[in-house]
Formats: structure tokens, C-alpha cells, sequence
């Protein structure tokens, strides 16, 4: 279903992979449509923004193009929404999550080869910058489209793990975009269970257990989602294969009753 390894994914611009993971999981948009947009927009930053020599300049003036002349934002109403996470459908929109509008920054940021990385912050996507001029690295919320200090990082990390929790060199560091992509298919997966689109949330999940093909937390989300389609075998088997490898999950005790009960029920053929 997917010819993409983890090695392929971390060489490709994070969009380029984005947009192979949402056409696999809802075709509506292809891949070349979304590069050619992609690479549309990069022509204009470049003729815009590289006649600046300074590349805290350049990066400034994209940002402005990006947000104020082109309109992106972040969904501040529908921020859980699935047409957030689609890059095709953000596109169009000009509006996203932080991921899909940070990666679609991060693609024209280093078409202009400015220092821009990526970072899986725990709370959200975000952006890093290593200035040639600085030691220090600057970080760029990209739902916001600001500059984010350490202390805000802090009290944003506090919120998500509790006041305990000390910012440390760790979360700030580059993330790899197999690791992104990964991320970023849970979150459509679980919007589109919100929104109960079950035939595409099945598309994540055994997209999911492609790179992941033992993850047993796995199996359980896809059986819930074959439950929900009324594929009662295929979920049973599912639920099973939780409950072996996680006999100790609270869960697991549930799911036992729920197998019975699949089980009992007449096959559905599909």
C-alpha cells in the first residue's frame, strides 16, 4: 500500500511526504497537484523575498507573504477538523494545523535554503531557525505565524506534562519526518474517527501499521474502526490481538466482552 521507507520519508521535503500520506488516505487531492501549488508558491517567495541578503530578512519577508499577502492562518474554530490536516484542502482554504501550514512553510523556507528545521515539540509542530549569525536558535509557532520565546515553550510544555516538567535540549532539537509523518497520521486518524469518516480513518490505521506492524494499540484502534463498519470478524480478531499482547491494559478486560459479542454476531460479508 505504501513503497515509502523511513529512510525515503527523512530525504523528501516533510510536505512532499505529507502530501504522499493524504493521498493514501483520501485521493481527492494527488501529490502532483499539491507539488505544482507547492512549487508555485516557492517560484513567487523567491522572486520576492531573495533580493534581501540578509536571511533573517528573507525569512521575515516570507513570513509576511505567507500570512498577510497569501492569507494563511491557523483554524482557530475548526482547529480538530479533518480538512486541517489535508494539505490539498489547506491549500485551497489558506487556513490549517500547525503541522500542515508549518510544513508547507518549511517547503518554501528551504527552496530559499534558509536554516529552518522542523521540530515534534511535544504540545504542537514547530519551527526551528539556527541563524548563521547567532549561536542561539530561534523557534516560529507557524498556527500563530510569531516567534515563540523559551518561556512560552516552557508553559506550554508545563500545560501538556504538568508543572514539573523543565524544557531540556531534547524537545528543541530537529525532528526526523518519518517521525513527523507518523504523528501527524494519528492526528487525521483521530479526527476522522471524531467525525465519523470510518473508511478513511481505516486508511490510517493500516497505514499505521505498515511502518508499526506490531503495535498492538494499533490494532485495537483499527478494530474499533471495523467495528463501526460493522466488519465484526476482522474487529473480533482485532480486539484479540490487543488483549494478548496487553493483558494488563484496563481495556483489555472491556474488549474481552466486546469479542464475545462480535463473535456471536452473523459474518458480514463486505
Amino acid at each position: 500500500m505504501y513503497q515509502f521507507t523511513d529512510e525515503q520519508l527523512d530525504s523528501m521535503p516533510l510536505a512532499e511526504g505529507g502530501a504522499e500520506l493524504n493521498a493514501l488516505i483520501n485521493p481527492e487531492y494527488s501529490v502532483d497537484w499539491i507539488i505544482t501549488q507547492l512549487d508555485d508558491f516557492a517560484e513567487e517567495a523567491e522572486q520576492h523575498c531573495m533580493i534581501l541578503p540578509d536571511e533573517r530578512d528573507r525569512f521575515d519577508a516570507l513570513v509576511r507573504l505567507f500570512y498577510n499577502e497569501w492569507g494563511f492562518a491557523g483554524d482557530h474554530d475548526s482547529f480538530y477538523h479533518s480538512d486541517n490536516l489535508f494539505l490539498g484542502k489547506v491549500i485551497e482554504a489558506r487556513t490549517g494545523s500547525p503541522v500542515t501550514l508549518g510544513a508547507i512553510l518549511l517547503y518554501l523556507a528551504e527552496d530559499m535554503q534558509l536554516p529552518v528545521k522542523a521540530v515534534n515539540f511535544p504540545t504542537q509542530f514547530i519551527l526551528r531557525i539556527d541563524w548563521a549569525d547567532s549561536r542561539e536558535p530561534s523557534f516560529f509557532d507557524p498556527f500563530e505565524g510569531r516567534f515563540i520565546s523559551r518561556h512560552l515553550l516552557q508553559a506550554w510544555l508545563i500545560g501538556q506534562e504538568g508543572p514539573f516538567s523543565t524544557l531540556q535540549a531534547k524537545h528543541l532539537q530537529p525532528s526526523d519526518h518519518s517521525t513527523i509523518l507518523g504523528r501527524w497520521l494519528g492526528v487525521i486518524k483521530g479526527a476522522l474517527i471524531r467525525e465519523e469518516q470510518y473508511d478513511f480513518a481505516l486508511n490510517c490505521s493500516d497505514l499505521a501499521l505498515h511502518f508499526c506492524p506490531e503495535d498492538p494499540h494499533e490494532y485495537r484502534d483499527r478494530g474499533y474502526i471495523y467495528q463501526q463498519l460493522e466488519i465484526t470478524h476482522l474487529a473480533a480478531q482485532d480486539y484479540q490481538y490487543f488483549i494478548e499482547h496487553c493483558p494488563e491494559d484496563p481495556a483489555a478486560n472491556v474488549l474481552k466482552l466486546q469479542v464475545q459479542v462480535l463473535n456471536a454476531a452473523p459474518l458480514t460479508l463486505h
